[in-house]
Parts: C-alpha cells; sequence; structure tokens
C-alpha cells in the first residue's frame, strides 16, 4: 500500500492543488500514520536507534545538496552550514543513538502509604502522530532536532519545512521521501495553506518553531482538538554587562552571537544594556570585533556574512533602523544595506528610546540596540517590563551580580559571560517560558516532549488499600493513624 502511494501522492512540492484535493492527500497521509502509530509503540530501542543512523545516513549523503540550498536561501557560508546546522544535528542523533536505552527503561518511583508494598514505576510510550512545523531561518536543524527526539520516542511525525526557505524545503522533502515511509514520517512543501490544513488535523502533539503570533495561532488551532503543543518561539533576548566583566571579551561575544546567520538566530543578543561609563569603550571594542570577523579591510566579505531572507524583511529591518534614528538613536556603527543582494551590514545603535519600535519587537537582524544604566537594578526592570525572552546573557566578574540578575529575572535560558552556547549542549533543556515559549528540547528533554510519562503501579498481595474501602462508620478513629502516617 505505501509504495501504491509513493506512486499515486508525488512528493508534496508546491502542492499545485486546488485546496480540497490537498487536503484529502494530507488526510490520506494523516489515516496513514494513525493506523501505523500502534506498531510503531511497539518497537524497541535497537529499532529506533536503527532509524536514526538512517536518518544520519542520509543526511551524509545530502551534504551537498544541503550546502548549495543554504547558500540558495540564506547565503551561508560553508562552515556556518556545517556548525549550526549539520553538525548540530548530527551531534543530536549521535546522542540519542547514546543514551536512547537509558531513556526508555521505566524508572522507579517512591512508594507512599497508599501503596507502600507496591512497585511504582514511570514507563513512557510515544505520543503518537506528531506535527514538526519548522522556520526559515535555520531551516535543516530547526526540523531536524525535534525530529530525532520524536524518532527516538517512537512516534510517527508530519513535517512542515518553511516555504522561505524553499530550497532547503526541497532537500529536505527528497530526503525524507527516499528515506521513510510516508506512514512513518512523511514531508509537506507549501504555503500558510499547507499549514493550515496540517493544523486542522488531531494530532497527539505539535511542535513549533517561529514566531511569537505564529505560535499563538498554532495553540488556538491546537485547543480545537485538545493536542499538546511544544512552542519554540522567541522575544527580545537582552544582555547585561557591567562594570566588572572584561568588556572586550563581552562585545566580541556579543558580536559573534549577533551577527551570526546576519542576526536572524532566535536567541541573538537583541539589545545590551550596559553600564553607563563603558559605552565608549564596548562601541570600539564591537566595531573592531565586527570588522575582524566580517570585513574585508574596507568592504563586508559576503563570503562569511549571510543575507536577509526576502525584501519583507529587509525592508521591515531598515524601516526600524530609520525609526530609531527618528526617535533620537545615534547610529555608531553600520546601517548600510543593499537590496540587491538583501545585505544589511551589522549595524549598532546607541542612544536608543525604550519607546521605539526597535525595543518593542524582535529583531531578527544585524541591528543591535544599546542601553546604558546607571545601577543594575535599572537594568533588571527595564528587563523585566518586558515579556520573558527566550535568552538572557549575562556579562560579569561579580557573582552577587550575577546571582542578582538570575534572582530577579525569568527566561528561558541564560549563559553567564558567554551567548548561544547553552542551545549546543543536549544535557540542557532548550524552551521559553511564557511569551517565548512552551515546553522544551533537545536530548532526554526533547524524547519526554515526544512522549507521555505514563504511571503505573504494580500492586502486591499486601496492599493495604482495603482499610479504607467503605463502609466507613467503624472507621473513623483510621483516620488520626492516617492524619500521622501521612
Amino acid at each position: 500500500m505505501s509504495l501504491f502511494l509513493r506512486e499515486t501522492i508525488k512528493p508534496f512540492d508546491k502542492l499545485k492543488r486546488t485546496t480540497n484535493k490537498m487536503e484529502e492527500e494530507i488526510k490520506t497521509v494523516f489515516d496513514l500514520q494513525e493506523k501505523h502509530k500502534f506498531e510503531l509503540r511497539k518497537t524497541d530501542a535497537k529499532t529506533r536507534i536503527g532509524k536514526l543512523k538512517l536518518l544520519k545516513q542520509a543526511l551524509e549523503k545530502a551534504e551537498a545538496e544541503i550546502y548549495a540550498a543554504l547558500e540558495t536561501d540564506l547565503h551561508k557560508n560553508r562552515f556556518e552550514t556545517a556548525v549550526t546546522e549539520l553538525f548540530f544535528t548530527y551531534a543530536e542523533i549521535d546522542h540519542a543513538i547514546k543514551k536512547l536505552h537509558g531513556w526508555m527503561k521505566p524508572k522507579s518511583a517512591s512508594r507512599t502509604m497508599s501503596n507502600v508494598f507496591a512497585k511504582n514505576r514511570i514507563y513512557y510510550e510515544p505520543k503518537g502522530v506528531c506535527l514538526i512545523i519548522a522556520p526559515w531561518n535555520y531551516p535543516l536543524q530547526l526540523i531536524m532536532s525535534p525530529l530525532v527526539s520524536a524518532i527516538a520516542a517512537g512516534n510517527c511525525v508530519m513535517l512542515k519545512p518553511s516555504e522561505l526557505s524553499s530550497a532547503t524545503a526541497g532537500v529536505i522533502n527528497k530526503l525524507i521521501s527516499n528515506t521513510f515511509e510516508i506512514k512513518e514520517i512523511a514531508c509537506f512543501e507549501g504555503d500558510a495553506e499547507v499549514s493550515t490544513a496540517l493544523l486542522k488535523l488531531p494530532f497527539d502533539h505539535i511542535f513549533f518553531t517561529g514566531s511569537t503570533a505564529i505560535g499563538k495561532v498554532v495553540m488556538e488551532a491546537a485547543a480545537k482538538n485538545l493536542s499538546s503543543v511544544t512552542l519554540e518561539l522567541g522575544g527580545k533576548s537582552p544582555a547585561i554587562v557591567d562594570e566588572t566583566c572584561d568588556v572586550k571579551k563581552a562585545a566580541e561575544k556579543i558580536a559573534w552571537g549577533k551577527l551570526v546567520n546576519a542576526g536572524q538566530t532566535c536567541i541573538a543578543p537583541d539589545y545590551v544594556l550596559i553600564k553607563d561609563n563603558l559605552l565608549t569603550d564596548f562601541v570600539a571594542h564591537y566595531e573592531k570585533a565586527v570588522r575582524k570577523m566580517f570585513f574585508d579591510e574596507v568592504e563586508i566579505n559576503k563570503d562569511d556574512y549571510a543575507k536577509i531572507i526576502n525584501l519583507k524583511q529587509f525592508i521591515r529591518l531598515n524601516k526600524l533602523i530609520e525609526e530609531a534614528l527618528r526617535d533620537g538613536a545615534v547610529l555608531a556603527f553600520g546601517g548600510k544595506s543593499n537590496e540587491k543582494d538583501l545585505t544589511i551590514t551589522p549595524t549598532l545603535l546607541t542612544s536608543v528610546a525604550e519607546g521605539s519600535s526597535i525595543m518593542q519587537e524582535e529583531i531578527f537582524g544585524p541591528i543591535l540596540p544599546v542601553i546604558t544604566y546607571n545601577n543594575l537594578q535599572e537594568a533588571i526592570d527595564l528587563v523585566n517590563r518586558k515579556e520573558k525572552p527566550l535568552a538572557l546573557y549575562i556579562f560579569s566578574g561579580n557573582k552577587q551580580n550575577q546571582n542578582k540578575i538570575l534572582t530577579e529575572t525569568s527566561a528561558g535560558g541564560t549563559c553567564v559571560n558567554d551567548v548561544l552556547v547553552h542551545i549546543g549542549n543536549p544535557n540542557l533543556p532548550f524552551g521559553g517560558v511564557n511569551n517565548s515559549g512552551i515546553g522544551s528540547c533537545h536530548g532526554v528533554f526533547g524524547f519526554k516532549t515526544f512522549s507521555h510519562e505514563r504511571a503505573v503501579v504494580f500492586q502486591s498481595k499486601l496492599g493495604l488499600t482495603k482499610m479504607i474501602y467503605p463502609p466507613y462508620g467503624k472507621k473513623m478513629t483510621l483516620l488520626k493513624w492516617l492524619k500521622r502516617l501521612m
């Protein structure tokens, strides 16, 4: 039957069909996966590891196509693609392969008075049929990473890559179609109409990475079917720099974290809060670091520097710069743009008004606003006036200041004296909080995201629960003993 479907339902590239026909084809695949999920839930670690190895082999075979696709979509340098997309995914697969036997083992839980002689266990069972919707900024990593977790947990999966990174989406579709049967993993290319059709279906779990605005749409759609969701969103991730840090190192790290992928990174430093007496040094060190990393003498080195994804985003980013300058911001560095190749040079703005548009929305580009503060509490208060960010970065050599910021703020994740690196450790959960996301991923946390933790009690022959059965008339004195034992 799957062979027949491969011939009759072509890979879902572009989906040049009527809406009804497209929805029918999606529903056909969903129904196949609904039936097949009961087989997958019986698979052992060895079988799932085999599928993960198959995925890695397929990625390795498609490396040349992946490099070319990301060059087309985002003008990504081959080295940057390797580190942030491919090698990241390989590390995620290798970690899951190494740890999966342990993740799948039932975990013991402590006894209580209600089951004092019983064995208590937590079993991890697949959620079932899952939908993964990925964004365009890291179009390979952000679809493959949750896919690895979904496979490890034993699920069927339907994938929706972003149409904005269409070259990479095509490679992913081809790779998945040639590696897995659609009753297990299927990929759908297309625009928002395809996403809308997918979100009508009663998935067991939906994993979405993207903007907060679309995350709300996904959550609303999921609520109609009571589908559980993981939302990996974004927000304005601040970097707080105090007078006890090494300003040069802080500027270098912030510059790298801000400008990798031309700032189109969900955990990129979105703005800097810096002690007022450090501003001049920070600006000088930031410019020097940027020139060293991304410039070839006078001009930007476009071999190492990514482009903006499309004209719409290019126009939006330039408008943010214009409005910030109109509101009183000072252009400390950069500000040049080239519509022909969709490039915006690294841009640093100082004296930025808190009410300016650039301080209200996630920038998602190579523009960095800098705001000064007189005392650390001012910086903390500004952060707390905004929605909780996906990441928060602390640059400080003072442990009291570090602890104060950690205690008095909330964020999805935090690095102290560095940026971005927390996402690369699969032993840490990665995810947002409230406006920046729901749930977490990577490593065992991703495995649990795509699993249901099922409580199981194996009662012994000496179970005491009969003591609390009715009739209750002669058992009131038992309450005193129960209260003492609880």
